[in-house]
């Protein structure tokens, strides 16, 4: 009996285009995963390594994993904690570093309380300052969460910083790190413990990263 296929979402984009050496390693073509400017599925089948790979939204590949729709998938520590979700994460792969800060405009170092957060990951900006025993005032936004500070909607943003030139250029700072943020390789916890050895060798092939 032949062993089943694996299922592996990950995200379009950057980190995919950053998970093709690994792969190629194991002898995949980078064509299988990126395909052509004209390849628009969504599916892409990895018969030599028995994986199916779906490629997602990045957001939504936790989602898929959690629900047993993907045995495997790989995302961003702040989906993660900022969805709660409950995954095994076996592997932090070292790709999209970044951090999850708190900044102010330059000439407001100390916050009111309770402060006006603006953010696009209020259950992480609430959970860091409720740790201080602040009760922040916590205001979701989608994008442009830089213009909180600099319009008056916020007195600070909790956001994701990868060079923090955009802060340079809208004249904020850095105050805090809430956390590092990076990319993991999670998995189902139950297709996990089914998949057995299987599920260790799919461990094994992005540990190189």
């Amino acid at each position: 009996m032949s062993e089943r296929v694996v299922t592996l979402a990950v995200p379009k984009g950057r980190v995919l285009k950053a998970l093709v050496p690994v792969l190629a390693r194991a002898g995949v073509a980078p064509s299988a995963l990126l395909g052509d400017d004209g390849d628009r599925r969504l599916v892409r089948e990895l018969p030599e390594l028995g994986l199916r790979v779906l490629l997602l939204k990045p957001d939504d590949v936790p989602t898929w994993v959690e629900y047993g729709a993907a045995d495997f998938g790989v995302c961003g520590r702040d989906v993660l904690l900022e969805r709660g979700y409950d995954l095994y994460q076996p592997v932090d792969l070292g790709i999209g570093r970044c951090q999850m800060v708190v900044a102010t405009r330059s000439d407001r170092e100390v916050l009111p309380d309770p402060p006006r957060i603006a953010t696009k990951y209020p259950r992480i900006a609430a959970a860091h300052f409720a740790k201080k025993g602040i009760q922040a005032e916590v205001i979701f936004v989608q994008g442009s969460v830089e213009l909180g500070p600099i319009t008056g909607l916020a007195d600070a943003i909790v956001d994701l910083v990868e060079t923090g030139e955009t802060l340079r250029q809208n004249d904020l700072v850095i105050r805090e790190v809430v956390t590092e943020i990076s990319s993991v390789l999670v998995a189902n916890r139950a297709a996990y413990k089914l998949l057995g050895a299987r599920a260790k060798q799919i461990v094994e092939l992005f540990g190189g990263l």
